[in-house]
């Protein structure tokens, strides 16, 4: 999927970011996709996703319409993954996101031996990918990947902000609102945790990796 190519950050950041997609192809592979989809879905619950979405209705991390002010200090960090499965009703795009390759090298296995009949994306450094795939048994077919940055770089926001903002491919982190949160959590008026789950719930496909971001939160402290 090209809006997880545009992640910002070396190499090594990337060690805790794997994104696992079910797509099917319209008119092609999309005979019964929504019972494929949740299939897709409750496997990956199984294996402790630290974000799991549905690009049509929504992500775990999900806003509310039931809120007050109170909450700009008392908002507690909760995950929705029924509401996710339960609500795939059309051919979409679902993903689930790990932190750690033998959890996908696992979670890889169990969906190459339930043979959904959908085109199954790993989006991660190449190099991690293609050892998640061998390790599961599979060899990559194609590769899709990002040459970077171009143009105007010195108008693009600081690095750290870009390793964050970036997560959501679709535009939706605000890169001032994500050096807001930066201030906040190196004032100690938010901790990592609270920081990274607020992102994540503007990003509505569910690829945004909070671990990664609590580690870049911490890594902003410094």
């Amino acid at each position: 999927m090209t809006n997880t190519l545009h992640r910002y950050g070396s190499a090594e950041s990337f060690s805790d970011d794997y994104i696992v997609f079910a797509i099917p192809a319209r008119g092609i592979n999309d005979s019964n996709a929504v019972e494929k989809q949740r299939r897709f879905l409750e496997i990956a619950r199984k294996y402790q996703p630290v974000n799991m979405g549905d690009a049509s209705h929504g992500a775990i991390f999900r806003p509310s319409k039931e809120l007050n002010p109170t909450v700009h200090w008392r908002r507690q960090v909760a995950t929705d993954f029924d509401t996710v499965v339960g609500g795939v009703s059309n051919p979409s795009t679902v993903a689930a996101v790990f932190d750690n390759a033998d959890t996908v090298v696992a979670f890889i296995k169990e969906l190459k031996e339930a043979d959904l009949g959908l085109s199954i994306n790993i989006s991660a450094a190449l190099d991690k990918a293609q050892d998640c795939a061998r390790r599961a048994g599979l060899e990559r077919h194609s590769v899709e990947y990002s040459l970077g940055f171009f143009g105007q770089t010195d108008r693009m926001a600081d690095r750290q902000t870009l390793e964050l903002a970036t997560m959501c491919g679709h535009g939706m982190l605000s890169s001032t609102f994500v050096r807001k949160l930066i201030e906040w959590v190196k004032q100690g008026r938010r901790s990592p945790e609270e920081a990274s789950a607020t992102l994540a719930r503007f990003c509505t496909c569910g690829v945004f990796n909070p671990t990664r971001a609590c580690r870049l939160f911490e890594e902003a402290k410094k």
